[in-house]
């Protein structure tokens, strides 16, 4: 019997992930799991780019809108509850198509994956030079030291540079060395990823970010504010919510706010695309092809072919399928 199908739709931001799991999901009878780290926050939702009700289509989807933006999710947990939500829908015979930029949930869902152990005396310790000196300046701290793991955290992420900086000083090793080799925790598992060039990209998350505040993002991040946003450790670090305080604050203007939030998202995708493209076991396939969907249902019917079982649930077929790319 074959390994049950478990796909991941990877790729940066703007690259139009959402819709294609939809339709992938319509095809194969298939549920999403999100695997972005802020979409997990309710109220959070233009900002985060999240797919509405109505662009779902009628296909379940799972960990969207599970914690208020006063609570953090660490890895780990994150972890425990995406492999949970697989299971239930391998479990109902329903396809599970994992959907997110965020990379190392992504590997950290689908691979072998243990994370290091925590010593709460050092990490009370950075979490207070933390709030006394700033992420920028714990983030050079991290660059002496892992230049690797400080080149795949934004300087803005202070809870990852804590979390990073910890796993150095309690193991003595690079955070990076905690990293797994390439080995599926799902041995049915297939990952697709969309291809945009980078000047293309760049242009889609310009007007992501432009249609983001035409929507209403700042009263979003307005209303956000009185439920607590700011005494979260994580929500108020996401892309353009920084940025949207700092105008409400009135440090910015508004054109100054879209114009560092798009700009951040453009070095964030950037970060985004390079930790996807080391992974060799993703196929690539470009965002605009006309017969997207039916080429990514090629690409599981044969990724999936574990031992001499075949695909349950896949039927292949080069019908056509574009999607509307937007997530």
């Amino acid at each position: 019997m074959a390994d049950p199908l478990v796909v991941a739709v990877v790729g940066p931001t703007a690259a139009g992930k959402s819709d294609l799991s939809v339709a992938l999901c319509k095809r194969l009878g298939g549920e999403v799991v999100n695997a972005d780290a802020m979409q997990v926050y309710r109220g959070m939702d233009i900002g985060t780019a999240k797919i509405s009700t109505a662009e779902r289509a009628g296909v379940p989807h799972h960990l969207l809108d599970i914690l208020d933006v006063t609570q953090t999710a660490t890895v780990a947990e994150f972890q425990q509850l995406a492999r949970a939500a697989i299971d239930g829908c391998t479990a109902r015979a329903a396809v599970p198509v994992l959907a997110g930029g965020s990379a190392l949930y992504v590997r950290a869902i689908l691979d072998e994956f243990t994370f290091p152990g925590t010593d709460a005396a050092v990490r009370e310790r950075l979490e207070a030079e933390l709030a006394e000196l700033g992420s920028g300046a714990l983030h050079q701290r991290l660059a002496a030291v892992d230049p690797a793991a400080a080149a795949q955290i934004l300087p803005s992420n202070g809870r990852r540079i804590v979390r990073a900086l910890e796993v150095v000083e309690i193991t003595g090793s690079a955070y990076t060395a905690t990293l797994p080799a390439y080995t599926y925790a799902y041995p049915g598992a297939v990952q697709i990823g969309l291809d945009v060039p980078r000047p293309v990209l760049d242009e889609r998350i310009g007007r992501r970010v432009d249609r983001m505040f035409e929507a209403g993002f700042v009263e979003e991040v307005r209303g956000l504010l009185g439920q607590g946003l700011l005494e979260g450790r994580t929500a108020n670090r996401a892309l353009g919510y920084s940025q949207v305080i700092a105008l409400l604050n009135g440090e910015i203007d508004e054109a100054e706010a879209r114009e560092r939030t798009a700009q951040a998202t453009r070095r964030f995708a950037r970060r985004q695309d390079s930790w996807f493209r080391k992974d060799p076991r993703i196929s690539w396939l470009a965002y605009d092809d006309p017969e997207l969907v039916a080429k990514a249902i090629d690409v599981l019917a044969a990724g999936n072919r574990i031992g001499s079982g075949g695909v349950v649930g896949v039927t292949t077929g080069s019908q056509p399928g574009a999607v509307d790319a937007r997530g």
